[in-house]
């Protein structure tokens, strides 16, 4: 019994840090995306390729934090967990925010590699529909983050 006990209770602080990190990485990613959305046209296409880099490490770190850790995390949970909320929220809005990570590799993929002065002239346009993409996510991903802070509030009462 005292094995289940602190099972429950490695994950009760497990799944807190894992939505404080979530929170962190993806306010990285807006940060660098919101650096190449005011992007001057002017600005030396070396700095465009930097930032470029920079922003999809940080969103491929940013999208592997939720189903690779936060939901896991979540599927990981005794049945009678207080997170038992959270959790079935997850499986309910998972499907949405798959679709929102594949519209982001899209975007990953599509700027691997050299990139030249016509890929990214289309850069503000596709910036424009992921920021979008990720706009839904972001909803998504604060309701069960929400969901996890009320259960987090239950164990702590």
């Amino acid at each position: 019994m005292n094995a289940t006990l602190m099972a429950d209770a490695t994950h009760s602080k497990a799944l807190p840090d894992l939505v404080a990190k979530l929170l962190t990485v993806r306010q990285e990613s807006l940060v660098l995306y919101h650096k190449l959305t005011v992007l001057e046209p002017s600005a030396p296409a070396s700095l465009a390729q930097r930032l470029l880099q920079q922003f999809r490490q940080t969103l491929v770190d940013y999208l592997a934090l939720g189903p690779f850790e936060v939901y896991q995390a979540l599927e990981d949970q005794p049945a009678d967990s207080p997170y038992r909320p959270a959790r079935d929220l997850a499986r309910r809005l998972y499907t949405r925010i798959a679709r929102t990570t594949q519209t982001a590799l899209a975007f990953h993929d599509r700027y691997d590699g050299d990139l030249s002065e016509p890929i990214l002239t289309c850069l503000n346009q596709e910036l424009s529909q992921l920021g979008e993409s990720l706009a839904t996510r972001i909803d998504l991903e604060d309701r069960i983050v929400a969901a996890i802070r009320r259960s987090g509030a239950v164990l702590a009462a």
